[in-house]
């Protein structure tokens, strides 16, 4: 009797054992996928689905989710990694990759590790192509560089369903010893440039002060020449307007002498400016010899053709 109960309670805890087994199985049946993001389905061991963003509900025990792909773009560090270049540097080089994956059925089953595969592909690569270069053009060929790992991952990522957006070298580090010598060459190029850009400021000074100064003499000049030139002109004008003014004094003094008793008004002035001029000799208490006949004035205005006349 005894024997058979446990022999129930066996059973039945074999049962709820199943039981249990086929409800956890049946919730793990039950997947929630986030967006970005596939899983690849097997059933039996084979290639079944992808599922997509969503609910979704597998077969219990024949379904399962064998690989889960994050469909967003990553960034994936390639460590350093020692390269020669082609005048037998050894450098340092190490850098980063953007991929995403595209096609997830390739990703699980065209590649064992794509990221692994995809940093392992690009050191090879960076290799290639800084051994053709020389140590100086590495520095300056970065984009060369990238562009070339870019599209040899692009060509295997084909195979492999990801997609490689862009390769950035990080860092290119030469040893120690070249590094300095790099410095060195770096300061002494500066030095010279310094020199150069002093030299050509120095002369480019004297050049602006000899044409300060040449500016400043032919200002001079043509200052000098066009006060000549005025002070000529002034003189002229001078000149033209004593003339004219001399002439209109002698031809108003001939119309003056030619008009009945003109000849005597003008003795009248003379004789006065004459007796005003001898006043004058007297002052000061100088002694003054004159000839004489310098008191005859009638005499001296007959000399000048200015004889009184008879009216």
């Amino acid at each position: 009797m005894i024997a058979g109960i446990n022999t129930d309670l066996i059973v039945l805890g074999i049962w709820g054992l199943i039981f249990a087994i086929f409800i956890i199985k049946l919730f793990q049946s039950i997947r929630l996928v986030p967006t970005k993001s596939a899983y690849i389905v097997e059933r039996l061991g084979k290639y079944h689905s992808t599922l997509d963003a969503g609910f979704h509900a597998l077969v219990p025990f024949v379904d399962k989710v064998s690989y889960i792909h994050d469909l967003k773009e990553e960034t994936i560090d390639v460590p350093p990694q020692e390269c020669f270049s082609s005048d037998e540097v050894n450098v340092e080089v190490d850098g980063v990759i953007y991929i995403s994956v595209v096609d997830p059925v390739k990703a699980s089953y065209g590649v064992t590790d794509y990221r692994y595969a995809a940093i392992q592909l690009a050191q090879t690569t960076t290799r290639s192509v800084i051994g053709t270069l020389d140590l100086d053009r590495t520095f300056e060929e970065r984009d060369v560089i990238s562009a070339k790992v870019v599209e040899v991952l692009d060509q295997a990522g084909a195979m492999w369903g990801i997609r490689v957006h862009r390769y950035e070298i990080k860092n290119i580090t030469p040893p120690e010893t070249v590094k300095n010598a790099m410095e060195m060459q770096v300061n002494a190029e500066r030095e010279r440039r310094a020199l150069l850009a002093k030299s050509e400021g120095d002369k480019q000074s004297k050049i602006n002060r000899s044409e300060g100064v040449k500016a400043e003499m032919i200002n001079l000049s043509e200052g000098e020449m066009q006060k000549r030139i005025n002070e000529a002109e002034g003189k002229g004008e001078e000149i033209l307007t004593i003339a004219k003014a001399t002439a209109e004094s002698i031809e108003r003094m001939a119309t003056v002498i030619a008009a009945p008793g003109g000849k005597n008004v003008v003795r009248m002035q003379l004789g006065a400016q004459y007796l005003k001029q001898l006043d004058g000799l007297s002052s000061g208490g100088s002694r003054v010899v004159l000839p004489g006949n310098m008191m005859d004035f009638a005499h001296w205005m007959d000399s000048i053709g200015l004889e009184e006349s008879k009216s």
